[in-house]
């Protein structure tokens, strides 16, 4: 499975942008499997989960830092997951990958939060946020 992110680029603070990320098969089946989320990572840190989205109609799970600004959100028909990132700010500045599994977790907001738990992973776009 290959992942393709995109819509990364350069904004003011404040401003909306929104990734896309598309799988070139598909990730969630008809038995409640399979999950895609965003990591982030900025220079001299870990990579840090961002959001994750999963099950049916799918369920969603977000970092902290992010909440009540970003939305996740998938098309099934086209093996797509986006985020929409809303009042963005200086320190949301960083690559942003997509990640995606097959597999189902039994506490998926606890396990969906590492990055252990994905089997997939695209190149990352970058997400520049000017103060």
């Amino acid at each position: 499975v290959q992942l393709q992110a995109s819509g990364g680029g350069l904004v003011q603070a404040g401003d909306s942008l929104r990734l896309s990320c598309t799988a070139s098969e598909r990730i969630f089946t008809n038995y409640d499997m399979g999950s895609m989320g965003w990591f982030r990572r900025t220079p001299g840190k870990e990579r840090e989960f961002v959001a994750t989205i999963w099950g049916s109609p799918g369920r969603t799970n977000y970092a902290d830092s992010v909440k009540g600004r970003f939305a996740i959100s998938r098309d099934n028909a086209k093996n797509t997951v986006y985020l929409q990132m809303n009042s963005l700010k200086p320190e949301d500045t960083a690559v942003y990958y997509c990640a995606a599994t097959r597999r189902r977790y039994a506490s998926p907001s606890y396990y969906l939060t590492q990055e252990s738990r994905y089997d997939y992973w695209g190149q990352g776009t970058l997400v520049t946020v000017s103060s």
